[in-house]
């Protein structure tokens, strides 16, 4: 457990900093929050920040347009500190992870439940909302600007579905009232990067509902996205952001399963719980992890509606234990 953030900032000349592949307002809002608090009060500190591309939607953020690719990065480059931000291992910093092996310290900051605590130092909470909760407890609110105010309540809306999930607490709401003091413009972040929707999006959601099946009289919802259904809209990845739980918002369903196709043939799966399934112990059969309400998963696989039904079965064996009829 990290006792104090800035005593490792102290001793460092150049630091990394990452987050999950295919990040997400959380991982994009930690990440830049904390590279803006570096660079706002560590100016000595040459900070670097890798991510995969980021959504459009996250773009406004201070410094978003500082985030760098990896692989422009020398191979023999040896950071003194890296910080991994909102990734429950290793293998899900993608190509940063070598760079954040070698470093001479290696911290993570992380809500995950199934963080499997691969670093020198960590802070992980898997009880709060988000990892940007935990960057707000670990900068203080003294030291907060209104640049990383922004990163920081992003990052909250989005883990929180603007503060409807059941990870929501007295605390969460506390950090989010005091940045909201900040000066930032609070309705437009949830509005422009939560609440607003591309044509695309719409339609494959559209596409998602119409082909949507039910299972176990109604309480679990399933829906696939496959490559060609992608490719006659144009969309990719990022367009689907949302989906799986619009079919848990679907009365009556306590477990939604959402699958879609990725470009090297593997399918993504997205989970959503309303009440006590656990659904960590599911993904977890395919190497996934999440929140007991918010899991997913990579599997390879062929037969997508197969997997689906591996998950209904085990969903089913939760009901059983849980006495849901």
């Amino acid at each position: 457990m990290i006792d104090n953030f800035n005593e490792l900032l102290d001793n460092a000349k150049t630091v990394g900093i990452s987050g999950h592949i295919r990040p997400d307002g959380d991982c994009v809002g930690s990440c830049l929050a904390v590279y803006n608090y570096i660079v706002t009060y560590y100016p000595n500190i040459q900070a670097h920040v890798y991510l995969d591309p980021i959504p459009n939607i996250f773009k406004f953020l201070k410094n978003a347009d500082k985030i760098e690719d990896i692989h422009t990065l020398p191979e023999d480059t040896v950071f003194d500190l890296y910080i991994a931000l909102d990734c429950s291992e290793g293998g899900r910093l993608g190509d940063a992870f070598p760079f954040f092996e070698k470093a001479k310290h290696t911290v993570c900051i992380d809500h995950h439940f199934s963080n499997s605590g691969f670093s020198e130092f960590s802070y992980i909470i898997p009880d709060d909302s988000s990892t940007c909760e935990l960057v707000y407890n670990q900068i203080g609110k003294d030291k907060i600007t209104k640049d990383i105010a922004e990163c920081l309540y992003t990052g909250i809306i989005h883990d929180t579905g603007v503060f409807q999930y059941s990870c929501t607490t007295e605390s969460t709401m506390d950090a989010a009232g005091y940045l909201m003091t900040l000066g930032i413009d609070y309705p437009k972040i949830c509005t422009d990067t939560y609440y607003a929707k591309t044509m695309i999006q719409n339609r494959m959601l559209g596409k998602a509902l119409l082909s949507c099946k039910t299972f176990l009289d109604g309480k679990v919802i399933a829906a696939v996205i496959t490559a060609e259904d992608m490719a006659e809209f144009g969309a990719q990845s990022k367009h689907l952001e949302g989906i799986v739980q619009q079919l848990r918002d679907t009365t009556g369903v306590e477990v939604a399963i959402f699958l879609y196709e990725l470009e090297d043939g593997d399918f993504k799966g997205s989970t959503r719980a309303a009440g006590d399934v656990d659904l960590t112990v599911i993904t977890g059969k395919y190497g996934g992890g999440g929140h007991k309400k918010a899991a997913g998963f990579s599997v390879n696989t062929k037969e997508p509606w197969k997997i689906i039904d591996e998950i209904v079965e085990m969903v089913s064996e939760q009901f059983n234990e849980l006495g849901i009829n």
